[in-house]
């Protein structure tokens, strides 16, 4: 029994994904998010990556439900790794989802969020995003952005201009994108930019609400 205990938690931390990127954003996401996120409801976090967002974020907002996801295996692997560890009652199981989905089979929402996920994708995932946003939302609720974005077609940042040569080397349907597209995408779809917030290095949070209709 106790080596069955012993296997199952090296298994854990096998399994457990540890980035620099989220370590170092968490805290100033986290301030925006106990500002602009209602005081209950069910959050959506698209893209959760390793979970170690998900986790730092319900610590701090034990009246929220945070339900990550990821259509990536690997990822939800280390999503449920961070889950067990951290043993938070407010944080759902992880689920595998793909933004572009006709239907994410998820119900209604207070809030949705995502980081970095957009420039690293196709823009059919930006489309996505916004589309399910708007069909899970609930009137009032909001869509929380973070990541880089260039501001009237130019870039914010030598840095990020250098990002965004290399992400289209990568991969050409990938980049860091325009805010106006983005913000464009929310309009037509009853999601209205609230807020653009400038971050640590060189990114913006965009909040949007959804309007009642």
């Amino acid at each position: 029994m106790l080596a069955g205990l012993l296997s199952g938690r090296y298994a854990a931390r096998m399994a457990k994904l540890s980035w620099a990127a989220p370590e170092r954003n968490k805290g100033p996401i986290l301030e925006l998010l106990v500002r602009v996120l209602p005081a209950s409801g069910r959050v959506l976090e698209i893209a959760s990556g390793s979970g170690q967002h998900v986790v730092h974020f319900a610590a701090a907002l034990p009246g929220l439900e945070f339900l990550p996801s990821d259509p990536d295996a690997a990822h939800l692997e280390s999503i449920r790794a961070w889950r067990a560890e951290a043993r938070l009652a407010n944080v759902h199981a992880p689920r595998a989802l793909d933004v572009c989905d006709a239907d994410w089979g998820i119900g209604t929402l207070a809030a949705v969020f995502n980081a970095n996920l957009i420039h690293i994708a196709p823009w059919a995932c930006a489309i996505g995003l916004f589309d399910g946003a708007a069909r899970h939302l609930a009137a009032g609720g909001v869509l929380v952005l973070y990541g880089p974005f260039n501001m009237g077609g130019q870039a914010t940042s030598a840095s990020n201009a250098a990002f965004d040569l290399d992400l289209q080397r990568r991969d050409p349907r990938w980049g860091v994108r325009d805010l106006e597209a983005v913000c464009a995408l929310g309009a037509a779809r009853g999601l209205e930019l609230e807020e653009r917030v400038a971050m640590p290095a060189n990114n913006q949070s965009l909040v949007f609400r959804k309007l009642a209709r």
